[in-house]
């Protein structure tokens, strides 16, 4: 996640409500199938996927010295973005037809008009399975490769940032791609996508609602993970997640998701940062901002701000697995109600 405070350029009014309004309808049709995830046997053997072993397996490599803190546009970050890709590939998980490979190149010069001065060009990954019955709206699951590199020799590997967020969306492709295979392939499609210059500004999300390969319109909603892993002190122990800006934009997101939470490890869900006049201006510092701007519902996941944050201390054996893939799970979930439900979720707020 990234330190410093971005400008707050072109920002959307938003506003926080404490409770949702859906119509009577939709309670009826849409909501109430999140219940009824626990008897859903496509999803609960998809669900199964996400495993603790491949979580770690995976983190391993992704926060290895030898991907160098995976600096925007480095050596080691163009390494973990291979592994990445092999990862999609060996599954049978493919990119975008449109884009005509894993990578969307993000331009040193893009990034240097932001701030980014000497950054040299860099790539955001997008691994697609198209839907079934509504193939034209993409539910985007998103999460940062970079992090800070190394200073003074030293490594910053970023295990939880946000290596967590990589891994887990990497497990959520496993399972959706195994719902696929089993004939129950989600009905909207799924987009991947791994962006690159979070750390620096958020330039390869920004770079993405700008350049976007599928229209910004036919997005639904974007789910976004940056660092999953481990605990913040105030919760030290306890199975919770910090959940952001989830009902800023549509009034069914919030609850869909807590009945996904219901239904599957029943975090505790926290909703402390939930809000863009909060002092730590949480809401604009990932990269699920870069979509709400744009007026799509998001979701932000994330564990808070522990010791290790942005130190090289950030290693995988501080992470706590059995809580990165309960919380992997939950996001799964979130996605499957949101692909597979009737109506495309509404956005009635501003």
């Amino acid at each position: 996640m990234r330190k410093i405070l971005i400008p707050l350029l072109s920002v959307v009014i938003l506003s926080s409500c404490g409770s949702a309004n859906i119509s009577e309808t939709t309670k009826k049709t849409d909501v109430s199938n999140s219940s009824s995830l626990k008897n859903n046997k496509a999803f609960n053997s998809s669900y199964q996927q996400i495993k603790v072993e491949d979580l770690k397996k995976n983190l391993t490599v992704i926060a290895s010295d030898e991907m160098e803190g995976r600096d925007t546009g480095s050596p080691g970050q163009k390494k973990a973005g291979e592994y990445m890709i092999n990862f999609y590939k060996d599954l049978g998980i493919s990119y975008p037809k449109q884009l005509g490979s894993y990578y969307q190149k993000v331009p040193a010069s893009f990034m240097k008009q932001r701030g980014g001065w000497n950054l040299p060009d860099s790539e955001n990954i997008l691994a697609f399975i198209e839907g079934t019955e509504k193939p034209e709206e993409i539910i985007v699951i998103s999460a940062h490769y970079d992090h800070v590199g190394s200073k003074n020799g030293v490594v910053y590997n970023g295990a939880d940032d946000d290596g967590s967020g990589t891994v887990a969306v990497m497990q959520i492709a496993k399972a959706f791609q195994a719902a696929k295979k089993a004939g129950n392939g989600p009905k909207r499609s799924i987009l991947f996508l791994h962006v690159t210059g979070e750390e620096h500004g958020l330039f390869g999300s920004e770079y993405y609602a700008d350049h976007p390969v599928f229209p910004l319109a036919n997005t639904v909603a974007n789910l976004n993970i940056d660092m999953i892993g481990r605990d913040d002190p105030e919760n030290r122990g306890k199975n919770y997640v910090y959940v952001i800006g989830s009902e800023m934009l549509s009034s069914e997101l919030k609850v869909i998701n807590e009945q996904a939470n219901k239904a599957t490890n029943n975090l505790e869900l926290n909703y402390k940062y939930d809000d863009p006049k909060d002092p730590d201006r949480l809401y604009y510092r990932s990269d699920h901002y870069n979509f709400a701007k744009n007026n799509i519902p998001v979701a932000f996941f994330f564990d808070g701000i522990h010791e290790d944050y942005h130190k090289p201390t950030d290693d995988v054996d501080k992470i706590d697995f059995s809580l990165l893939q309960k919380r992997t799970q939950l996001v799964f979930a979130t996605a499957w109600e949101l692909a597979n439900r009737k109506h495309r979720i509404v956005v009635d707020k501003k």
